[in-house]
């Protein structure tokens, strides 16, 4: 997904769940674009891609966001 597609509407508050920053910017990321592979986030956030894989594992564990085929979403838990 690229910057251009961002969306501009207002992002919900944050999930008590989310207690690194690192989880926090992917799980707003996710949020402000509606999904994004784990190539986008690498890109978007210039995280190595075993720390995007790392919190992506952390999030799903905790049903915060959802692979959805090559893409991850936000949980709709």
């Amino acid at each position: 997904m690229d910057a251009q597609q961002l969306t501009t509407g207002r992002i919900d508050d944050l999930p008590a769940e989310l207690g690194s920053p690192q989880g926090k910017l992917v799980y707003l990321y996710l949020d402000a674009t509606g999904g994004g592979t784990v190539d986008d986030l690498n890109r978007a956030l210039a995280m190595n891609k075993m720390g995007v894989l790392s919190v992506l594992d952390s999030l799903s564990s905790r049903g915060l966001v959802e692979k959805n085929g090559s893409e991850y979403v936000v949980g709709s838990a």
